[in-house]
């Protein structure tokens, strides 16, 4: 007797708890598949990606001189690690000097030569204007001689006498003209001196602003801050081994950091709902904990084409309302803006709703019993639907469509 008692009682047991194993999975199958209807504040938003930034930053310029000495291409040969916090007057980076030392060799070389012909030229002056001066002399002594043979011929016959006025008309004439004749070439001289001594002059000049150049060829900072890299026409960024030009001399830049933006860009089909004014949560990957309040500032009107793809993508840019010490140009931000809010309505996710013949509805658990009802949808984001009628909160409705439930009619709204 006791035996069968025990073998009844070990029967029950085990039956209450297949039962209660049983009752379990039901549970956590329905939890699963099945929501409540919430009432709440309903948010429509965008996600997007972005990139922090300065709004307002000092260019760090190489040599902006380079054109006039025809260097258009320069190289970088050394640049701070990215992040440095520099002092005003730091070093920055340095560009390779080679083809400015080329030509300040070349100048030099020049030098030589043009001081060259300066030494010739002065020779040449000092000979031929000291021959000018003493063929003046000569005339001059030829004159006093004529003179004196004139005073002695007074008793002479005229004619002899005429003769020797015609020779010192002659050679006062000759005096005059070789004097005239020697102005000339002096001036002749100066201006040729002058010429050979401006070129002198002129490549002096050209080997100081050389020498000037060669040293800002290493670069120093003009303020105090964080060194960021700045980007090529291309996109990518300007580091050891790239290359700036006169029209694009920025090497690195030193951003405000009590002044930063996120940049992004929307496609085509959420650039429709982004304005001006909205508001955003900006996140930031490199610190998940912070999250800071923004505005959007500027949607473009315009697309870009993307690299490599035919999609176009416009850009939106987001100011920061609040400032943050960890955040530094350049660092990944994920963008929330906010392009429409309703409170108190009723949400579900948009796994409970599906339709037939353009009629919307749900599975709705009631008591043991499922029942299908028609509802009317509003505003969806990529997670919930508002409900504008055909439920009511707190309804537990099913997130897949439950087994044997498609013989059941809709339960139309009336109208």
């Amino acid at each position: 007797m006791n035996k069968k008692k025990l073998a009844l009682a070990g029967g029950i047991i085990l039956i209450l708890i297949i039962a209660y194993f049983f009752y379990k999975k039901e549970n956590d199958e329905n939890v699963s598949l099945t929501a409540k209807v919430q009432k709440g504040t309903f948010k429509n938003e965008v996600i997007i990606s972005g990139e922090a930034q300065s709004t307002s930053s000092k260019d760090i310029n190489g040599p902006i001189n380079a054109r006039r000495h025809n260097i258009y291409q320069l190289k970088i040969q050394d640049l701070v690690a990215e992040g440095t916090v520099v002092k005003k007057g730091g070093y920055i980076g340095k560009l390779d000097a080679s083809e400015v030392n080329g030509k300040i060799n070349d100048a030099l070389l020049n030098l030589e030569n043009a001081q060259s012909k300066y030494t010739q030229q002065q020779l040449d002056t000092t000979l031929s204007l000291k021959q000018e001066r003493n063929g003046i002399k000569d005339l001059q002594f030829e004159i006093e001689e004529a003179k004196l043979e004139a005073k002695q011929s007074i008793y002479e016959a005229p004619s002899i006498i005429r003769q020797l006025e015609i020779k010192l008309e002659k050679l006062d004439r000759d005096l005059r003209e070789k004097t005239e004749d020697y102005s000339i070439k002096k001036r002749q001289a100066n201006a040729k001196m002058i010429e050979v001594g401006t070129e002198v002059s002129k490549i002096k000049k050209k080997i100081e602003e050389l020498n000037s150049l060669q040293k800002e060829f290493t670069i120093y900072s003009e303020d105090e801050g964080m060194v960021t890299y700045v980007k090529d026409w291309n996109g990518t960024k300007k580091k050891v081994g790239s290359t700036i030009s006169p029209w694009e001399p920025a090497i690195a830049s030193l951003p405000d950091l009590t002044k930063m933006e996120s940049k992004t860009y929307s496609n085509e089909v959420d650039i429709r709902k982004i304005k001006k004014d909205l508001v955003v949560k900006i996140g930031f990957d490199a610190f998940p904990d912070i999250e800071l309040d923004g505005i959007v500032t500027d949607v473009a009107n315009v697309g870009e084409n993307k690299r490599g793809s035919d999609i176009k993508l416009f850009q939106v840019l987001i100011k920061l309302n609040e400032i943050n010490k960890n955040i530094r140009p350049g660092m990944t931000t994920s963008n929330r803006i906010l392009t429409h809010q309703e409170e108190d309505v009723l949400m579900v996710p948009l796994e409970a709703i599906f339709s037939k013949d353009s009629i919307s509805y749900t599975f709705v658990k009631s008591g043991y019993s499922i029942n299908k009802k028609q509802v009317e949808l509003g505003l969806a984001n990529n997670e919930m639907v508002i409900i504008t009628n055909g439920l009511e909160e707190n309804d537990v409705v099913y997130l897949n469509k439950p087994e044997n439930s498609d013989d059941n009619s809709i339960t139309l709204l009336k109208k």
